[in-house]
């Protein structure tokens, strides 16, 4: 298999074969042109059975590898996609609408994690201890779940396959992979990189679908764990049903990232982050900030500085160099947020900035960068997570008011402050109910050594994605306990033992 593969119906990747077999089809679309630019075919379960059975064949022999010679695998698929990332990236933006170096920079955060997985000598240490009792040891193991499946979001096609399969591979499991039908050709490009990189084959499988075959993998007796990352209705259905089937479940959904900004912060450094979080990827991020909280008299200038950058923002193909804002991924996607910021006019809020009004090629599916102001509680704008170019102002007047705001959000993913004082901040990071917290940072993503996730209802499980965390969740643990008596040193002990 070559990148010459992804054509014209992006093929199933089932151990060694490629099957492009008479399935129900869907359209890929080029989201920069509204054009039809391939097809994938969408699996039934008995292509699902076929595949796990050919994962766990596999698997036996991929966890009986040394360890040494599995992170020699990471070292190898760091490097191709260190020297091939260009050729990745422009697969990303053509199916999914970002701008290429948006693209290449999502690669560089998977890439993060292909390196922490190369480590996984020293991820994979047990625990040990002896003389726990006179003549005893113990030792406690992690060892592979068996097969197990992720299931991954349009938004970051490479990326977050990569922190998934990455782990999951690297702690000695076979792998199923249901990407987004959307833009499926990058998980290919990545089996295919696996493979250059000598991982056997069967060890990561990739089968495409919608909800009727990620309802199979869930209630599929074989798969031991699901990852999933999406929206917060679909990741609580998949929380809840493959739970009830037995599986370990980690579900990453919705989020509506607030950035405060206090009135001691760097305006300009402010502003900066706000257009870029906000509006980088055409919003389609779990970590964009979608609601700005202007403490006291910030607002104003900050509306200023804002709709000041967003007038030198360019809409159009994210394949054309000088690009900012490529197209959402899907017509329905456009359309739902020009409906939401139409809706919160509606409401009493006020556009300051209406992406509506772009002059972006009409075919696609544009949006341009859109700022409501006077945005409160209750309204759809605030309430709903828009996952598009869309940047909500709420005004308050203290701190105190900032963070009773956002511990009220049903959402808490990410959370960003902007301050100059050092005493506030390390309040906030204190008093405040989020998962990832930045401190001037309006991203807070953590890099590939510490894990991702969020509270409430932005994580169902209580397991965080990727770096150490991952690992826990991949394995699962053997506790030995030995002892080597001498000869006639046994006896009948009918109580139970004690130290």
């Amino acid at each position: 298999m070559t990148t010459a593969t992804i054509t014209a119906r992006v093929p199933h990747v089932i151990g060694d074969q490629l099957i492009t077999e008479n399935l129900r089809t869907q359209p890929i679309y080029n989201p920069a042109t509204g054009q039809v630019i391939r097809e994938v075919p969408l699996a039934d379960r008995e292509l699902l059975d076929r595949t796990v059975a050919v994962a766990t064949k596999a698997q036996k022999k991929w966890r009986s590898i040394g360890l040494a010679k599995r992170s020699r695998v990471f070292f190898e698929l760091a490097s191709i996609l260190r020297n091939e990332s260009e050729e990745l990236a422009r697969i990303i933006t053509e199916e999914h609408g970002k701008t290429v170096p948006d693209a290449q920079g999502e690669i560089a955060r998977g890439l993060e994690n292909v390196e922490f997985c190369a480590g996984l000598m020293h991820h994979l240490k047990g625990e040990s201890a002896e003389q726990v009792a006179s003549g005893v040891d113990v030792e406690q193991l992690k060892q592979p779940l068996g097969v197990v499946a992720c299931i991954t979001p349009f938004n970051f096609p490479a990326m977050v396959p990569l922190w998934m399969v990455s782990t999951a591979i690297a702690a000695g499991n076979a792998v199923i992979l249901k990407p987004s039908e959307r833009d499926p050709s990058a998980v290919v490009w990545i089996a295919e990189a696996f493979r250059r990189a000598g991982l056997p084959e069967g060890i990561l499988n990739v089968v495409h679908g919608d909800k009727e075959i990620v309802n199979e993998i869930l209630e599929h007796p074989t798969i031991r764990a699901v990852s999933f990352v999406g929206s917060t209705p679909i990741a609580s259905h998949v929380y809840t049903t493959a739970a009830a089937h037995g599986k370990r479940v980690q579900a990453l959904g919705g989020a509506k990232n607030h950035m405060v900004v206090m009135p001691d912060a760097d305006l300009e450094s402010a502003a900066d982050a706000a257009v870029s979080a906000a509006y980088g990827s055409a919003g389609q991020r779990c970590m964009a900030v979608s609601v700005l909280v202007a403490v006291g008299e910030t607002a104003d200038p900050m509306i200023e500085k804002i709709s000041e950058r967003i007038r030198g923002l360019k809409v159009g193909d994210g394949a054309e160099t000088g690009t900012d804002i490529g197209p959402l991924i899907t017509a329905q996607a456009r359309d739902r947020a020009a409906r939401i910021l139409g809706s919160a006019a509606e409401e009493g809020a006020t556009i300051v900035v209406d992406g509506r009004e772009t002059t972006a090629d009409p075919e696609g599916f544009f949006i341009g960068a859109s700022l409501v102001d006077n945005v409160r509680p209750g309204m759809q704008v605030y309430d709903e997570e828009i996952f598009g170019p869309v940047l909500a102002v709420v005004r308050v007047d203290t701190y105190d008011e900032a963070v009773e705001l956002i511990n009220a959000n049903r959402y808490a993913n990410g959370v960003a402050l902007f301050t100059r004082d050092g005493r506030t901040a390390r309040e906030f990071q204190f008093d405040i109910e989020v998962g990832m917290v930045g401190v001037n940072v309006p991203i807070p993503v953590p890099v590939g050594a510490f894990s991702f996730g969020g509270w409430k209802d932005s994580l169902f499980g209580d397991t965080h994605m990727y770096g150490p965390e991952s690992f826990n969740f991949y394995t699962r643990r053997k506790v030995v306990t030995t002892r080597w008596p001498l000869a006639n040193e046994s006896q009948i002990e009918m109580g139970f033992p004690t130290n």
